[in-house]
C-alpha cells in the first residue's frame, strides 16, 4: 500500500497535466474505486491518470492483490466507491457465488493483458460490462444523464492531491481519524480567504462572499452524504447534533474532499457557462490558498483508533 501511495504521489504531476479544450478526468490520482475486472468488481486505487486520443485512461492497483494485476483501463471499467456500488458489488459476488471478499478467500483476477493487447482495451471492456447497466448504478457525474463535458474542470494542486492520498491512507490503512473538532474549522478557513481576498483586492466583493457561502452549504449539506468513509461515520454522528454545522466541526482535511465532488454537485445546477469559468477560477484561487497554508490548515497526523471501534470492521472497509 505504502508503494501504491508513493507511485500515485509522484506521478501526480505529469500523469493528470492540464489539457486544453478536453474533457475532465471522472477519478482522481490516490482515489478508491470499484474496478471490473472480468465478471466481478473490486476494490482498487487510481495510481496515475492520462488522456490518450481524448479519452481518460487509469492505472489502477487492485487493493490486496499483487502489483503484477495493476493495469490501464478505461472509465467504463471504473465505479465511484458509494455505498450503492457496494452494495452492487456485493450483489454480484453473491451472483457468482463467492463469500464476501477477503484477501485469502476470493478468486484473483483474471490473467493481466500483454501490452499487445492494451491496444484492444476499449473494445474489449465494452463488451465485458454492459455500458448502459453500469451506467444506471454510477455515481457522479453520468448518472442522471448528467453530460462529463458539462463538467466543471477544477485542477486540485499536486501537493493537495497527495494530501488526498495521506488521508485515505491515514483512515482505510491505518484506522484513524481527524480529531474533531478542528481549528482551523471549515468556517475559520472560509473567513481567513475572505480577509485575504479583501485585502489583496483592496475591498470587500460581494462575489467572493457569495461564493464562499456556496462552498460553505455546499459542505454542510454533501459531508454526511459524500465525504465521509465508513469508517468516520460514528465520530460524526457523536461530533454534530442538530443546532450545529459541520462547517463549524471539521476542517481543511473533509473541505480538500468536497472539490473532488463539487465537479458532479454543480453540473445538476442551472449555471451558464460564462458563469462556470468564474466559478472555475475562483475554485482554483481558493484551492492555491489551501495549498499556500497547507502546513497551517492540514493535520500531520490523526488520531489512533478509540478502543470502541471494533477491529472486525476494517478488514471490510
Amino acid at each position: 500500500m505504502v508503494n501504491s501511495k508513493d507511485n500515485s504521489s509522484t506521478d501526480s504531476e505529469n500523469s493528470s497535466g492540464d489539457v486544453p479544450d478536453s474533457k475532465p478526468s471522472l477519478y482522481f490520482e490516490g482515489e478508491k474505486v470499484l474496478a471490473y475486472h472480468g465478471p466481478r468488481i473490486y476494490e482498487a486505487k487510481v495510481q496515475k491518470a492520462e488522456l490518450r486520443k481524448n479519452e481518460w485512461r487509469y492505472f489502477v492497483h487492485y487493493l490486496g492483490w499483487n502489483k503484477n494485476w495493476d493495469e490501464w483501463v478505461g472509465a467504463d471499467r471504473l465505479m465511484k466507491h458509494t455505498e450503492d456500488n457496494v452494495l452492487k458489488q456485493q450483489a454480484l459476488d453473491k451472483k457468482q457465488g463467492m463469500e464476501k471478499s477477503t484477501k485469502s478467500g476470493r478468486s484473483a483476477p483474471a490473467k493481466p493483458k500483454s501490452s499487445a493487447d492494451v491496444k484492444l482495451d476499449k473494445e474489449e471492456t465494452k463488451s465485458n460490462v454492459p455500458k448502459g447497466k453500469k451506467r444506471k448504478t454510477d455515481s457522479g457525474a453520468e448518472k442522471g444523464n448528467v453530460s462529463v463535458e458539462k463538467l466543471v474542470k477544477i485542477q486540485i494542486p499536486s501537493t493537495l492531491k497527495k494530501q488526498l492520498v495521506d488521508d485515505w491512507e491515514f483512515i482505510m490503512h491505518q484506522n484513524k481519524l481527524v480529531k474533531l473538532p478542528r481549528s482551523p474549522s471549515v468556517d475559520d478557513i472560509l473567513t481567513k480567504y475572505l480577509e485575504y481576498r479583501s485585502k489583496k483586492d483592496g475591498m470587500m466583493t460581494d462575489s467572493v462572499g457569495e461564493i464562499l457561502n456556496g462552498i460553505r452549504c455546499y459542505f454542510d449539506k454533501a459531508l454526511p452524504a459524500l465525504l465521509l468513509y465508513k469508517k468516520e461515520r460514528q465520530q460524526y454522528h457523536e461530533a454534530v447534533s442538530d443546532n450545529v454545522s459541520p462547517s463549524s466541526v471539521y476542517g481543511a482535511e473533509h473541505l480538500l474532499r468536497l472539490f473532488v465532488k463539487l465537479p458532479e454537485l454543480i453540473a445538476y445546477a442551472k449555471i451558464d457557462e460564462e458563469s462556470l469559468t468564474k466559478l472555475q477560477q475562483k475554485f482554483l484561487d481558493f484551492l492555491k490558498f489551501l495549498q499556500k497554508n497547507q502546513g497551517t490548515f492540514f493535520l500531520s497526523a490523526y488520531d489512533g483508533p478509540k478502543a470502541s471501534e471494533g477491529n472486525g470492521k476494517d478488514k471490510e472497509s
